[in-house]
């Protein structure tokens, strides 16, 4: 007996469309047909994928735009209207606010969230705790991985350790990093290093967030990366500067990052809002070129950053639509490009969480409906998924507008 057989499903590389049995959350079979009493879910010959994993998140400070105003639009404004904001956070608060992302999230036909959590003696451990409750109230919908970090320094913040620490013994799943914030940027990423041994944890930095290439603290987290034998194991995100190298400067950073087996998380709406506000004119984009780095190689996601907050004062959580933004600034179009930045929301964020988007026999029944043929349909219209399951059980429904003609 099957609990639930999906029909008509289109899975990417499959001809024709197949029916999907799905038993005690598991993915029992696979076929052109499957004769069964069990109740059946028409895919339609939508597209069935495994969803959509969001690689880098803040849902702590989400949808705070009442409470916080960053008045220049820049890096810096942003950071101390948090700054500021976060001094009045509490931990029922940051559950409300992030709730809220996530049920966004949930019927955006996103399953999986790696979420970067501040940490310091201002906010202390509240924001900490109210992500570890969301993680386990909506476990039933979404796996999210925690990553605390120190946004306002390490080693320029006494107590910011202790409390880091604290958090990783408590059940925190990965430590972040923003050298860029420190009065000692090296110290801090070898300081963060030492703590990822000690605690046998991934890292992912907030990285080189502005548009000078004369410097950068990209090459002392290779450096470190290597030295502490955690290649594979260290991401690095919004890395702007990647974004004015002259092609022959992005080869060789790319062949630093496959060394070293570093990945990189591009956040398009973010880095489109905050750099170039010094420029009047021909305003540079600042999005790291985050599908050259794949054509090579290189772990590569994208990713959402913010929500509704003064780093980015937009978002309705669809990495769709994140892909989307990312190809037209881009300037990407092919089939291949737009399958590529599908992989980058699903594929490769997923493999980053420790996790297998595909759909096969043996497997978690996690997956989503899309009305669609095909990945790059998905890109390139948007495409917003219409329901959705984990481990067996739906999630969502989001059916697809219906016309009432006359």
């Amino acid at each position: 007996m099957f609990d639930y057989v999906v029909r008509s499903a289109c899975l990417h590389g499959e001809d024709g469309l197949v029916d999907i049995a799905i038993s005690g959350g598991m993915v029992v079979d696979i076929a052109r047909l499957i004769t069964s009493d069990a109740p059946s879910f028409d895919a339609g010959g939508n597209l069935v994928t495994g969803g959509f994993a969001e690689s880098h998140l803040h849902l702590d400070k989400a949808c705070i735009l009442d409470r916080a105003k960053n008045e220049s639009g820049t890096l810096q404004g942003a950071i101390s209207a948090v700054a500021k904001a976060k001094s009045g956070f509490t931990e029922d608060d940051v559950y409300a606010r992030g709730a809220k992302v996530i049920e966004k999230a949930i019927t955006q036909g996103t399953n999986a969230i790696r979420t970067h959590v501040e940490i310091d003696p201002g906010i202390g451990l509240a924001g900490f705790r109210a992500i570890k409750r969301l993680k386990r109230d909506y476990a039933w919908a979404m796996d999210i991985e925690i990553c605390v970090f120190p946004q306002e320094g390490l080693l320029n913040y006494p107590g910011t350790e202790e409390l880091l620490r604290e958090a990783l013994d408590s059940g925190a799943d990965l430590l972040g990093g923003c050298p860029y914030m420190d009065s000692d940027p090296v110290g801090q990423i070898k300081r963060l290093f030492e703590m990822a041994r000690d605690y046998d944890v991934d890292l992912d930095f907030h990285l080189d967030f502005d548009l000078d290439p004369t410097w950068r603290h990209l090459d002392e987290v290779a450096r470190q990366t290597i030295a502490f034998g955690w290649q594979g194991r260290v991401m690095i995100g919004h890395v702007t500067k990647l974004s004015v190298l002259p092609k022959d400067q992005l080869v060789d950073t790319t062949a630093l990052m496959q060394q070293a087996g570093i990945g990189l998380t591009v956040l398009p709406s973010t880095d489109l809002f905050l750099t170039g506000r010094d420029c009047e004119h021909s305003i540079p984009r600042g999005v790291a070129p985050a599908h050259r780095l794949a054509h090579a190689g290189v772990c590569c996601t994208i990713a959402t950053n913010n929500v509704l907050n003064p780093f980015t004062p937009f978002g309705d959580c669809s990495l769709s639509r994140m892909a989307n933004l990312y190809a037209n600034v881009s300037q990407l179009s092919t089939i291949e490009e737009l399958e590529m930045c599908f992989a980058m929301v699903t594929d490769h964020p997923a493999k980053l969480l420790g996790r297998s988007n595909a759909i096969t026999v043996g497997g978690a029944a996690t997956f989503i409906a899309l009305p669609a043929s095909n990945r790059a349909q998905v890109i390139a219209e948007i495409a917003r998924p219409i329901w959705g399951m984990k481990d067996g059980k739906v999630t969502f429904e989001y059916p697809a507008a219906r016309l009432l003609r006359p």
